[in-house]
């Protein structure tokens, strides 16, 4: 796929609540990319006029837009916007706090180049890897795709970071908004379509993972929640009474699934003696989550969310906030937090 005069190869969106400190480092990385020039950046936020002056830290791109949204009380609503104003055949979502390796969209790209995929997912390192917290996180949001992981069709991959066929994600009209809140149900949605998804080694990223219990507990259950609500959104309600009643079953089936990530994984990723108590209390938070999900629906669970989604930098122990430090550029210096 070429870039020409009138449409960029890929978009990437981005969505940030507040101003452009909070997504400069990841800018950075989008910018280092060996198809910057082939690339449309498409920001998503409150409100456009809070990135006026960080203009000039777009160059480089193909192009840019800054599209607002008003308050952020989705994340699938913000990347929706992002995927409607896009001007690109491939979108790809990216994060505040995941920093691509230079090949990452030319790999993503070159993999969508051959027809056959709606859906091209990277792999992934542990961008800080010092404290438990972060290893149960990242084992629990990417254990699939932790690199090195083989090529080859999935039935789901990492939500973010993942890039999609634009026209595949439009032919979901109204539902887009609500399937990107929870990706892995938008993904099993598109495998019942009867779409391909297909995990690419050669695209590779780094991702900050909640380092406090504080934030990651409750992260833990809205995801469970707000995955569940989505999952059962159509389903009847005798059906729903049997996956609530399953639910305490999901801490143990997870928790296996998670520790036959970590087989044969080597240092630094610590041993399953040590994250096996602390990724199994993480699992209960996502069981309980469900439990209520399946029951009661999403509530203000997605809301809650997106709170925690963005400025990860606030969810972190102050030895990993260098991870936002840039290369002495003026305009990317991080937030305060």
């Amino acid at each position: 796929m070429k870039a020409t005069p009138h449409n960029p190869a890929m978009s990437v969106v981005l969505a940030t609540p507040t101003d452009f400190r909070t997504i400069a480092t990841t800018v950075h990385h989008l910018r280092r990319q060996t198809i910057a020039d082939r690339l449309e950046l498409v920001v998503v936020a409150q409100a456009p006029d809070a990135l006026a002056s960080s203009a000039g830290a777009f160059h480089g791109f193909w192009g840019h837009q800054v599209i607002g949204v008003g308050p952020f009380d989705s994340v699938g609503r913000a990347n929706a916007a992002g995927v409607r104003a896009a001007r690109g055949p491939v979108v790809v979502f990216a994060e505040d706090h995941c920093f691509p390796d230079q090949e990452w969209a030319e790999a993503l790209l070159e993999r969508h180049s051959r027809g056959d995929v709606a859906v091209v997912g990277p792999v992934f390192r542990n961008a800080n890897p010092g404290t438990l917290v972060s290893w149960c996180d990242f084992v629990i949001g990417y254990g699939p795709w932790i690199d090195p992981s083989p090529a080859g069709d999935r039935p789901f991959l990492a939500g973010h970071n993942s890039s999609y066929q634009k026209a595949v994600l439009l032919d979901l009209g109204a539902s887009l908004d609500r399937l990107l809140a929870s990706e892995t149900v938008l993904h099993l949605e598109l495998g019942k379509r009867g779409h391909r998804l297909a995990l690419e080694p050669r695209a590779r990223a780094a991702h900050t993972n909640f380092g406090k219990l504080t934030s990651w507990l409750p992260v833990q259950y809205h995801s469970g929640r707000v995955f569940a609500a989505e999952r059962a959104s159509r389903w009847h309600w005798g059906r729903r009474a049997f996956y609530a009643a399953a639910s305490p079953l999901i801490p143990w089936v997870r928790w296996a699934r998670a520790l036959g990530h970590l087989r044969g994984r080597p240092a630094p990723c610590p041993s399953r003696a040590r994250l096996g108590p602390l990724l199994w209390i993480g699992l209960a938070a996502d069981g309980v989550g469900q439990l209520v999900g399946y029951v009661a629906g999403a509530g203000s669970s997605p809301q809650k969310l997106t709170r925690y989604e963005y400025r990860r930098i606030d969810h972190v122990p102050a030895s990993d906030r260098h991870l936002w430090a840039n290369v002495g550029r003026p305009e990317l210096t991080p937030p305060q937090a």
